[in-house]
Parts: C-alpha cells; structure tokens; sequence
C-alpha cells in the first residue's frame, strides 16, 4: 500500500511517498481503508521534532512510527474475531495519537481505540480533521476551562482548525465570544458565530480594557503573562501550546493566583474519555449544531505540499489529504 514515510526530522522534504506493507488487524482491531486524512499544525511540529523534548515520546533521532498522520475517516474492511462494536462496511472517523501511520492507503487500530462511526451527515473530509480541531477544542473548552453559560470567551487564532471549532462550540455553551483573526478572515470567523471579531493586525486585545472569563490561545501567539490583564479576576487562560514559561505559569497560578493558566495534552487522555468526546461531538454535527471547516485538500502523494502551506501560518480550518478520490466517492 501507498503512505507517506517521514524519513527524519526537518522541513517537507523528508516526506516520502513509499510503498509498504498493508497491516493486518489483530484479534481486538479494525483495518481501516482510509478515505481521507487530516494534515495539522501539530503534525508539522512533529515533523520538525519541534518542541525537542516531543522526540522523547515520538523518537530521538527520527520517528519511531515513520508514516505520518493522526486524523482520518474512511471504512472497515476487515474485523478482529473479537471484535464487537463495528462490522465491515462501517464508515468510521479516528485518531491514532501517538502511533501515528493515518497518512496511508490502510491502517489498524483497537476497536476501542479514539474511533466512532462517522455523522450520518458528513463526508469523509468533513470527518477526517474532526480529532485534532473539535476534539481538542472540546476537551479545552469543556473539560480543561469549564465553560457556562453567558461566560465571556475570546478565540485567539479564531480561523485555525482549533479556532474555528472553538468559536462554534463555545456558541453552543452559550458563551458571548470574541474571536481574534487577520483581516482577510475576519467575515469567516463572524458566520461561524462568533459575536464580536477583532482583527490582530489593527487591535492588540491584550491592550483593551475588556476583560474575558476563558482566553483560549490555539495558536500560542501570545501568553499567560501578556493575556493576564485581560482576564477576569478568576479567568483561566488556556493554551495547547506548552512552552517552559506556560509551565511555570501554571506551576505559579494553581497555587498563588486567582488568575489561572492552563494547559492539557488532549492526545494522551485515555481512549476512554476521548471517545466520550468524540460521540457528543458526532451528536453536535449530526443536530447541526458544529460544521467542518475545510481550507485546502491535496492528494496523498502532495502531503509535503500541504505541510508547506501549514507552515505559511494562513491556514483557514482545516487541511485534509483525499486518498480516494471525490470522484470514486460518488460512485
């Protein structure tokens, strides 16, 4: 089968497309015919081995699990005997975590692994990026910062994967959200529901007088310490972006301030909380309630262009690789 091998850490250049053995299910798994891929910032960032102390659980020197990819959506083909909660032929959507491989014809996980059958309303590429934006979105918004309703909520990075999810959900809880973007996307991020949307490139909100209950930095632009003043007495600011000086913040607030900073590494809850998640957020799109964002689409074999557009900081929603085609889709 065809899957794209990451060969080392660096820039796009060490994606190759290559051909290697298909998996085969083990008696508790699923083998996956994938229809389509998600390709993240996050991904990008593992790529590059970036941040160092990440090679520590994915590989020192190069990946351990070389064929990239976490998110994806696609349709069982075959079955473990001892498996109970999906059948051949289920349309089914996932993430692999840490064990990555998603970026390829075919792939294995555990029936109880991060995996559901897909939203009755959704194609493949609609469902395939739905575990790195509105999952992690949900798991920080709900779960980490305990949003309510009527809560005053800022999205900065508002137009990402995470961003644009964050804003739709954080509408759904009720909250009166804010959402911070360049200029160019400042009317897509306004019919995601956003109430208010300030562009970053004229207004710096961290030196406005308003202040917020939740800050959630996707993208890790700016800090507890810059964002503090625009907290609320006890606003949480949140970010899934971990650097040394979030940490110490965190250290430091969860003991000494009312003002809080918070980080949560969604990927390595348990499978069990995550599909959780993953079937409230299935519930979300089927009502209505969420829509998937989709910037770009490349086929398998242009994963390392579509890591260079992520690199370029312009992505809108999410990226996807469309391993079988629209066209055999429909057929």
């Amino acid at each position: 089968m065809k899957a794209i091998v990451c060969s080392g850490y660096g820039s796009p250049d060490v994606l190759q497309l290559k051909e290697i053995d298909k998996p085969r299910p083990a008696e508790d798994e699923v083998l996956i015919k994938v229809y389509a891929a998600s390709v993240t910032a996050a991904d990008c960032m593992m790529r590059r081995g970036s941040p160092f102390y990440a090679r520590l659980f994915i590989g020192l020197m190069r990946p351990n699990n070389p064929v990239t990819g976490t998110g994806f959506a696609g349709v069982i083909e075959e079955v473990g005997r001892a498996v109970t909660q999906f059948k051949t032929g289920d349309l089914v959507f996932g993430e692999t975590g840490v064990n990555f491989s998603a970026n390829a014809e075919y792939l294995c996980l555990p029936e109880h692994g991060v995996l559901a059958t897909m939203p009755t309303n959704m194609g493949f590429e609609q469902a395939a990026p739905l575990c790195d934006g509105a999952l992690t979105s949900l798991s920080f918004l709900k779960d980490v910062g305990k949003i309510r309703c009527g809560q005053s909520v800022l999205v900065n990075g508002a137009s990402g994967s995470l961003g644009s999810a964050a804003v739709q959900i954080a509408k759904y809880f009720g909250a009166i959200v804010t959402g911070v973007c360049s200029t160019a996307n400042v009317e897509m991020v306004r019919s995601l529901g956003a109430d208010q949307v300030i562009d970053y490139t004229k207004v710096d909100f961290t030196q406005q007088r308003k202040t917020y209950d939740l800050i959630f930095d996707t993208v890790g632009k700016s800090s507890y310490r810059a964002s503090k003043k625009a907290l609320t007495p006890d606003g949480i600011y949140l970010s899934p972006v971990l650097r040394l000086s979030l940490l110490l913040h965190m250290l430091w607030t969860s003991k000494l301030a009312s003002r809080r900073a918070k980080f949560s590494a969604t990927g390595l809850r348990p499978a069990s909380e995550l599909r959780t998640l993953l079937n409230e957020l299935k519930a979300l799109f089927e009502a209505g309630k969420l829509k998937s964002v989709i910037d770009r689409r490349y086929p398998l074999e242009q994963a390392a262009k579509a890591h260079c557009y992520i690199d370029t900081g312009h992505k809108k929603g999410n990226v996807v690789l469309s391993i079988v085609s629209e066209d055999i889709l429909k057929t």
